[in-house]
Parts: C-alpha cells; sequence; structure tokens
C-alpha cells in the first residue's frame, strides 16, 4: 500500500548498499571446511589440575582462536567451563546465553536464580535459562562443570528475549537409580550406549534437557568397549570418575570391519573434558576393573530440532 506520507526528499545510494555483495562459484565454495575457509572443530583436552586447587574462579575452556571467532567458544555453538568456588564464598554466572547445565563434581551449596533457588551437591546435574544472573554459594568447596549456549548467540547476533524453561534440578540419587536401571534391563550388554538422557517436560519433540542442549549420563562398564558411532553435533564431554585404562578413540573414518582408522586416543582422567568434533567417530574402552562414567554436553537439542544430528552406528 503506497504511504501518502513519506518523505520525497528520499537519497537512493544504489552503491553502498551493494558493497557487502559477494558471489561464488558452486564447487569451490558449497565445502567451506574441505576449501578451508572455516576451520574444523578441533580436538582438545582440559586436564582436572585446572581447577583443582586455588581460589574461586571460573576456568573457561575457550577454543576461540581456533575456531576463528571473536567471541569465547569451546565449539561453534557451545561455551565449556570448569567452575571451582571455595567453601563459604560465592561466583556469579550471566552469559548471554538462553541454556545453561552444570554438573557438580563435588562439593555442596546452593543456587540462586530471580525468584528460585535450591540446593546443590555432589553428582546433581541442574539446568538454568539464560537472561538472570545466578549465584552459586558454597558450602564446602565445589568444583563443577558449566556449558551454556552464550556462542550460539553472538553468532546470530541477538539476545535472551524470554526464558524457555525454568531452573531445573536432577538429583545426583535420581539420576543415579535411573542409569543403573538401564544397565540392569535385558539386552543392555548388547547396547552401543548404556546411558539416560535428561530432558524436560517443555521439549517433548526433543527429550533434550534444554530446547538447545543435550545431556547424556552414561556409563561403561568393566572390560568392556562401546562401538563407533557418530553424530553431527560436538560433544563436550566430562569424566566425572573412571580407573586407569579407560580411553576414547576419535577419527574421522571407520574401515569395513567398523574400527576407526588412525584415530586419536584420549585417555580419562576423573574431572577432565575434552572436545569431540562433530561427525567424527569415536568409541569408548573400559580395560580397567571398575565401572567408568562419561557426560556428553552437546549442542544436541537444536541439532535435533533442526533434524540434522544424523547419528550413526559402526557396522
Amino acid at each position: 500500500m503506497l504511504d501518502k506520507t513519506a518523505p520525497s526528499t528520499l537519497q537512493l545510494d544504489d552503491q553502498a548498499v551493494t558493497l557487502d555483495a559477494e558471489y561464488f562459484e558452486y564447487t569451490s565454495s558449497a565445502n567451506p571446511i574441505g576449501a578451508k575457509l572455516i576451520s574444523r572443530v578441533p580436538y582438545r583436552t582440559f586436564p582436572a589440575s585446572l581447577y583443582d586447587s586455588g581460589p574461586t574462579r571460573m576456568v573457561p575452556l575457550d577454543l576461540s582462536a581456533e575456531l576463528g571467532c571473536d567471541y569465547p567458544a569451546t565449539g561453534p555453538g557451545l561455551m565449556a567451563n570448569f567452575l571451582r568456588i571455595v567453601a563459604g564464598e560465592s561466583l556469579t554466572v550471566h552469559p548471554k546465553a538462553t541454556s545453561q547445565v552444570f554438573y557438580v563434581l563435588d562439593g555442596s551449596g546452593s543456587v540462586t536464580q530471580k525468584d528460585t533457588a535450591f540446593r546443590f551437591a555432589q553428582g546433581d546435574f541442574f539446568s538454568l535459562p539464560g537472561g538472570a544472573q545466578a549465584l552459586l554459594a558454597a558450602d564446602s568447596t565445589a568444583r563443577l562443570y558449566y556449558v551454556n549456549d552464550a556462542p550460539l548467540l553472538a553468532y546470530l547476533g541477538v539476545d535472551v528475549s524470554r526464558a524457555r524453561f525454568q531452573p531445573t534440578l536432577y538429583p545426583a540419587a535420581r539420576a543415579r537409580a535411573e542409569l543403573e536401571k538401564v544397565a540392569r534391563a535385558p539386552g543392555a550388554a548388547q547396547r552401543n550406549r548404556v546411558s539416560v538422557l535428561l530432558g524436560n517436560r517443555l521439549f517433548p519433540q526433543t527429550r533434550t534437557v534444554t530446547h538447545s542442549m543435550w545431556a547424556m549420563f552414561g556409563v561403561v562398564t568393566p572390560n568392556s568397549m562401546q562401538k563407533p558411532h557418530r553424530h553431527q553435533s560436538i560433544a563436550l564431554d566430562f569424566i566425572p570418575d573412571c580407573k586407569p585404562g579407560v580411553y576414547t578413540l576419535v577419527g574421522t573414518e571407520v574401515d569395513v570391519q567398523g574400527n576407526i582408522v588412525d584415530p586419536v586416543r584420549v585417555d580419562w582422567t576423573p574431572g577432565m573434558a575434552f572436545v569431540t568434533p562433530p561427525g567424527y567417530w569415536h568409541a569408548h574402552f573400559n580395560e580397567s576393573d571398575d565401572f567408568a562414567y562419561v557426560i556428553p554436553l552437546q549442542d544436541a537439542g537444536l541439532q535435533t530440532y533442526l533434524r540434522s544430528l544424523d547419528i550413526r552406528f559402526a557396522s
């Protein structure tokens, strides 16, 4: 509809609005990783020594230089951190993020965000929405693994407009009981993964911990292996507990027997984190006589909703 009140003195500037326009031949540009226009997500491990001792602090697991972005990021859409909170002290988190997921490696304390407050203890998981600061206070010295989706919002150039979910606690006893139930179920030994996914009733389509993130709590039983699989979400793997002799093999290809070709080996130690790049085959091995636990935090909530997760298992 013609707006008769519009100014008649509008100056057209065709040259200015075409300055940023570019054109590329398809075959040389459709795969920017193959053309080395964008970097692959790098392998990286982060030892527990980064937050085993010292003052209250957040330790960002920042790979922004490798990823070629000008904001902190561990993966294209996720930022992982170690938190250490000394007994009697507190730490505030307030990222520009829609989703925050925490795992309590040890210690105890409380969380306060707006009108919600609850206690946390060793082995608990909890999720917080973005848009409001949260205060984490420790009764006994606490170490936590903490991942949010701030890099995704930074890339999109957006801010948090509303909370998509409420703060949610997954108590350690219930999470462990659900995992043990899965491990005892008939046929568990033949499954590729023995694990549970943490869900939220607000996201029934994706069955994920938030709308953008996926949290898994898994176990690798003694003297066993979990066969290779891959997915298009990045996995920021955290190891809460294991004995020596547990490791992951990661690589880009599998052979006809389903074994990973020329893999990178990541040896597990308690309290560590490591990056499994999207699309890479990975398999977990436990050559010890005790149970080993793994917690992958991924952007699979978003990938599942986009119908692009594409989980595949080696034959």
